[in-house]
């Protein structure tokens, strides 16, 4: 039987990258709706057996410069409320500890580029020991507090909460589990300014994603496939 996945997409190339192909393997029929276009207004917000938002070069709590981030945010409430399945990465995670009443801010540095994820004890049992030691890709420059309630995941030197888990429903991610490595050259143009204004060399990227392509693709089919089987665990079991 057929499930369904709603993805919030805030710009074109910020997809679910390598994620889709997992998801349609168990599955889900994905639908991407573009929140910026008025697509949220006749959404169902409990429908979807999986929500997923994905990221986008705005703040958690832009709203007052970008008006449609009300409608999200009331989105993602009404999961968290219904505690139906809700994946947030990089801005998804972020609207997510917003919902839930945790702090969003600037941490006055970007962290651009591939790298590996410090797990807590909790990160360790939880779907994310699938990432081992690849490299994920971090592109952002807010970050959020664990919020009440969550379990804190991951870490690295520059931003110390790097995922968080709310149950076994709801997962945010601060980086880009779902980055396709081998698309990278779409990021490096779409962000061309912000790169250039962080004093990033887009080459040194493109050499990170050559290098991260493999492992990260492999951890995140790992993480995902994990994740979901908690979902579904949970949901037998009635918890």
């Amino acid at each position: 039987m057929s499930k369904s996945a709603v993805v919030v997409r805030h710009i074109h190339f910020e997809d679910l990258g390598t994620l889709e192909p997992v998801l349609q393997a168990r599955g889900y029929r994905v639908r991407y709706v573009d929140p910026a276009q008025g697509e949220l207004a006749t959404l169902d917000a409990l429908a979807p057996d999986l929500l997923v938002v994905l990221g986008g070069p705005i703040g958690a709590f832009d709203d007052a410069i970008y008006p449609f981030l009300v409608d999200e945010l009331a989105l993602v409430r009404q999961r968290l409320a219904a505690q139906r399945p809700l994946l947030g990465i990089c801005l998804g995670a972020q609207l997510i500890a917003r919902a839930l009443g945790a702090k969003v801010a600037p941490m006055g540095v970007k962290e651009i580029g591939f790298g590996p994820l410090d797990l807590t004890d909790a990160g360790q049992a939880s779907a994310l020991a699938g990432l081992g030691s690849a490299p994920v890709l971090h592109w952002h420059g807010d970050q959020f507090d664990i919020p009440p309630g969550a379990l804190r995941l991951a870490a690295t030197s520059t931003c110390p909460n790097q995922a968080f888990a709310v149950g076994a429903s709801v997962l945010g991610l601060q980086f880009h589990l779902e980055a396709d490595a081998g698309k990278i050259e779409r990021w490096l143009v779409g962000h061309a300014c912000e790169l250039a204004q962080a004093g990033i060399d887009p080459r040194q990227l493109r050499e990170g994603a050559s290098l991260a392509a493999a492992p990260l693709a492999a951890a995140a089919a790992s993480v995902m496939h994990a994740w979901l089987d908690g979902i579904a665990g949970g949901a037998s079991t009635g918890a």
